[in-house]
């Protein structure tokens, strides 16, 4: 999939934070930079990567002029647009090496993570 991505322009970095932008419509550097997994420094480097790109504008907050909210443009939609076949297509990889039963405990994993994605570890 990065050599795909990278055909057209995108890491994986890139790609992941046009999801964030687009599915799950998010809009502060912050949220962006723990959805895709990356710290604030990381994410603010690949943003401003994507806004001399064209892929990504970001505008001053109406309240706090120095948060700055990203919104992705028409060529980063065109972008990711160009992209979710080959993500499709790693996917289908992945699901044809597994078994049915495999594939089953791989999306009951990965729901029960995402269920406990938001509430705080224990103490040990």
């Amino acid at each position: 999939m990065d050599e795909n991505l990278k055909a057209i322009g995108l890491t994986r970095i890139f790609w992941c934070i046009l999801l964030a932008v687009d599915n799950e419509h998010l809009v502060h550097p912050s949220d962006i930079a723990e959805f895709v997994g990356i710290d604030r420094t990381a994410t603010s480097r690949a943003l401003r990567g994507m806004e001399n790109a064209g892929m990504i504008a970001r505008q001053a907050g109406s309240n706090d002029r120095r948060m700055r909210a990203v919104q992705m443009t028409k060529h980063g939609a065109g972008l990711l647009k160009q992209a979710t076949p080959f993500a499709n297509s790693s996917n289908a990889v992945i699901e044809q090496a597994l078994t049915a039963r495999e594939l089953l405990a791989l999306r009951q994993v990965l729901a029960k993570l995402r269920d406990i994605e938001d509430k705080p570890l224990p103490s040990l």
